[in-house]
């Protein structure tokens, strides 16, 4: 099992008018199709761990998410990043800022942030 990060995000209306439908561009890290329309987003697993108890197996995982997404212009990176985390606030803990720059050879604007969602086994 892992964060429920796609099936959250895509089921937003503020993020998938930013992000379309058939698909929602929110892509785990390394499956963005060559070419891709942006903005799109991307996320990738980066720590993880068991909620360990001493006197039960655990019930619930941490994981940590990075999730970084592409546009066209600042302002409209800044525009997914603020869909994004308005929905991923209401089912995890937004933890930290990332990536906040201009790709040289892309040239498209990335900016991202770090999740920790706890999964319930």
């Amino acid at each position: 099992m892992t964060a429920p990060i796609f099936q959250v995000c895509s089921a937003s209306q503020a993020v998938t008018a930013l992000l379309g439908t058939g698909p929602t561009r929110l892509y785990p890290h390394g499956e963005a199709p060559e070419g891709v329309a942006r903005p799109y987003a991307v996320w990738q697993v980066v720590s993880g761990s068991p909620i360990n108890f001493l006197n039960c197996v655990p019930s619930t995982d941490r994981y940590g998410l990075q999730v970084d997404v592409y546009a066209e212009t600042a302002s409209s990176a800044e525009d997914v990043v603020m869909a994004l985390r308005r929905v991923i606030a209401q089912h995890a803990y937004v933890t930290g800022f990332g990536i906040d720059d201009k790709d040289k050879d892309t040239h498209s604007y990335r900016k991202g942030f770090d999740v920790a969602w706890l999964v319930s086994l």
